[in-house]
């Protein structure tokens, strides 16, 4: 069937933002534009970002999902799970699943999430992959999980 992969120019994009830099004395330090409560704290310490990214159909076809099956999805899978934010961005995949000859073309979309590191968390992300999965029959979910310095 078909999901997402090579996305990794759009990903570098993406991930340019969260550089830090170190300064003259030393690791940058992030100031937080958010006194901070429990879901968004002033500073944080184990926390990850992870990216998803799921197909929503080949492209230049009516098939696969569409706005308001992803909204319905998201509604459903991931909001529920996170409901202190998360971003969606609309993006171009291409994806060679097994026994194709070439790569499809995909309107896709970009899951982009930021919490602390927990076993909970983890496998709510999982969750969410493996409902996808089944609502499209889809053999795979990408997902990339790195360490986020974040603060609001």
């Amino acid at each position: 069937m078909k999901t997402i992969a090579g996305f990794a120019f759009v990903a570098s994009l993406f991930l340019a933002g969260c550089v830090t830099t170190p300064t003259a004395h030393g690791p940058a330090t992030t100031t937080a534009t958010l006194a901070g409560d429990a879901a968004h704290p002033g500073t944080t310490a184990g926390w990850v970002r992870t990216e998803l990214y799921f197909g929503l159909g080949v492209e230049g076809t009516n098939t696969g999902v569409d706005e308001a099956g992803w909204r319905a999805f998201l509604d459903r899978e991931v909001s529920s799970r996170f409901p202190d934010g998360l971003s969606v961005v609309d993006v171009y995949g291409q994806w060679q699943g097994k026994g194709q000859s070439r790569p499809e073309r995909l309107r896709s979309k970009l899951l982009l999430l930021l919490y602390p590191d927990t076993p909970a968390h983890r496998a709510d992300v999982e969750a969410i992959r493996v409902a996808w999965k089944a609502k499209t029959g889809d053999q795979s979910v990408l997902r990339v999980t790195q360490p986020a310095d974040v603060s609001f």
